[in-house]
């Protein structure tokens, strides 16, 4: 299935991470057309690169449908996916079906490791209540499988293989095709 990955974001430093109960970070997050996937390590130039080994939010996705209806109900046309700090903004996936399952997105493998969930900041990035509102919405962590870039527009989006347990499993095993329909946005 084609997906369209919208925007690329990654930032150099943590502006929340970290810091409960300290002002946010002016690290800025920096929209990019395209970034480099490193296996094991994260997304090249971006604060959680090699972060930890094995770390689960490698990169991060969010789904642009969401962000429609973050705008819509905060009533913020003009606001930026940028302020929710999320890596990749793709159009077209059930990004929580993908927790648990390794995959690919134009070429470059992940797992599906978990929700990135939203936390008390997004009430300051984005509006009072958006925390709340964005529980089950907060899009998806993974880590990162193989090396590679990934660029904005088009891109296939293949399902491998269902994981035991997505919190724990690492390395690719190989392809397995499998159907999956996806009924709207994340």
């Amino acid at each position: 299935m084609q997906v369209v990955i919208s925007q690329l974001f990654i930032s150099p430093g943590h502006n929340f991470f970290g810091r409960h109960g300290l002002p946010a970070g002016d690290n800025p997050t920096l929209n990019v057309e395209s970034i480099r996937c490193r296996a094991g390590w994260g997304i090249e130039g971006d604060r959680f690169y090699g972060y930890r080994p094995d770390y689960k939010g490698q990169v991060t996705f969010f789904s642009a449908e969401t962000f429609a209806s973050v705008q819509k109900k905060f009533g913020l046309p003009a606001l930026s996916p940028a302020v929710l700090r999320r890596n990749v903004v793709v159009a077209g996936a059930d990004l929580n079906a993908l927790i648990g399952w390794r995959f690919s997105i134009g070429g470059v493998s992940f797992n599906g490791t978990g929700e990135a969930r939203p936390c008390h900041w997004m009430n300051h990035a984005v509006a009072p209540g958006a925390e709340e509102w964005l529980k089950g919405r907060g899009g998806l962590r993974a880590r990162v499988l193989s090396d590679g870039a990934l660029q904005t527009g088009a891109a296939p989006l293949v399902l491998f293989e269902k994981c035991a347990q997505p919190g724990l499993a690492t390395g690719f095993i190989g392809e397995r095709t499998v159907e999956l329909r996806f009924e709207g946005g994340g």
